[in-house]
């Protein structure tokens, strides 16, 4: 009879136990949880096609507008906004801008970025240094008149 227990309650846990213990069941997922829908054949295909050529289409130096008909449709309601109003190059198109001129273009506009950055660092530090000047002029006030008020008290309870 024990021997029997003995056998059952071994391949129980091999059964059940070891299972879990060698590859562990994940967690189930939580009730908010909604699984995404499986793409269909058709789908999985047209995602495929538009990666492969937006791939093929990033090896190119200027994409034009076959490559990406819809973005070139949005840019061209976008630059009719933008003729409305100039826009300034950002940092990054203008250092492009210049890298491709080598480096005899790259170094004004290198020296122009570091002059900006560091009067901004210096005008931020500027104020940084009069806020916490500031600050210790009403912290020393606020002590001296803790001060006068105590070297008070104490006068007038001396008196007495």
């Amino acid at each position: 009879m024990k021997l029997r227990v003995v056998c059952r309650k071994l391949y129980d846990y091999i059964r059940y136990d070891l299972k879990e213990i060698a590859f562990p069941s994940s967690l189930p997922d939580p009730p908010s949880y909604k699984p995404k829908p499986k793409l269909t054949t058709k789908e999985k295909w047209y995602v495929l096609k538009e990666a492969s050529r937006l791939y093929a289409a990033s090896w190119v130096r200027d994409i034009g507008p076959e490559l990406r008909p819809r973005e070139h449709k949005e840019k061209a309601a976008d630059k009719q906004d933008s003729s409305k109003q100039e826009i300034e190059m950002s940092l990054l198109e203008e250092l492009a801008v210049a890298a491709r001129g080598g480096m005899e273009t790259l170094r004004p506009t290198l020296q122009r970025v570091y002059m900006t950055r560091a009067s901004a660092y210096r005008d931020a530090l500027r104020a940084f240094i009069e806020g916490y000047q500031e600050g210790i002029k009403q912290v020393m006030e606020e002590k001296e008149k803790s001060e006068k008020g105590e070297n008070e008290g104490d006068k007038t309870s001396k008196s007495v």
